[in-house]
């Protein structure tokens, strides 16, 4: 088959609304006016759901996120074309393109699924309206909230279960098979220090891997041999913030890179505070 004549480039022309300069001026000023609302009205609405304490509702809180979405979808299309009409520079290069139309995109099904949302939150607000239930923890934990249940929760634990083998099991799985082929090849070096030089290239992650998996089963094995909520509440602040806050000390005291950047971090910090305060 013939193909017909192509043109490659690197950039595309955005024709515009209009190449009449009256015009153009009319639409500068009024992209630019609906642009500043947009976003300064949406700020404004965003600050007062925070401050006000009785705003702090499901609604509210994916309102804001409705209304971030809405200043990120905006933020990606008119600034361009306000620069376009204020340079009369049409040429728009690929990768500019290609990134407008991701973030658009992305934006654009971010707003659709929390439109969604917020669909679904006032459908239950008004036909089945809920009551404020205690839960006994410092975050919504699925064991918590699954007792709360007035219902039979045996599909509610089947769910919970195999989603635990799913994204458990079978990682730890993956985990543990790397580490014993690590281990396999550690053993067949001769000399002493390969042998350490070797496992210490893996010695961090091993230990994070521990604390994180060896907490979340501790977690599970309370949870299972005592009701109590108040074991499963302090089990979960082992994992949920013990190992969290290990984790940049594991990996970074016997990492020299990263000893080295953090210090050159440190002193360009140290540097600015001098030069700030001099």
């Amino acid at each position: 088959m013939e193909r017909g004549n192509q043109t490659r480039s690197g950039n595309f022309i955005l024709l515009g609304f209009s190449d009449d300069p009256d015009l153009q001026s009319l639409l500068f000023g009024l992209l630019l006016s609906m642009y500043l609302v947009t976003v300064l009205g949406k700020l404004l609405i965003i600050l007062a759901t925070i401050s006000v304490s009785h705003l702090h509702t499901p609604m509210y809180f994916f309102l804001s996120n409705l209304f971030l979405a809405d200043i990120g979808f905006t933020s990606y299309t008119i600034p361009k074309a306000l620069r376009n009409i204020q340079t009369q520079r049409k040429v728009f290069s690929f990768a500019g393109c290609t990134s407008q139309i991701y973030f658009f995109v992305v934006f654009g099904c971010h707003e659709n699924m929390l439109l969604t949302v917020m669909a679904y939150d006032r459908f239950i607000a008004v036909c089945h309206p809920l009551h404020y239930v205690k839960i006994p923890h410092f975050f919504c934990d699925i064991p918590e909230v699954v007792k709360l249940a007035c219902s039979d929760t045996l599909i509610n634990n089947v769910v919970v279960y195999s989603a635990a083998i799913i994204l458990g099991v079978f990682p730890l799985t993956g985990i543990l098979f790397s580490f014993s082929q690590i281990f396999s090849s550690i053993l067949r070096i001769s000399s002493a220090e390969g042998m350490y030089k070797a496992f210490s290239t893996c010695g961090s992650h091993l230990l994070v891997v521990s604390l994180f998996y060896g907490t979340c089963l501790g977690v599970s094995l309370s949870s299972a041999a005592s009701p109590s909520s108040r074991m499963s509440l302090m089990a979960s602040v082992i994992y949920t913030m013990f190992t969290p806050m290990l984790n940049p000390f594991i990996y970074s005291l016997r990492n020299r890179h990263i000893k080295v950047a953090l210090g050159r971090v440190l002193s360009k910090v140290a540097t600015l505070s001098e030069s700030s305060f001099a």
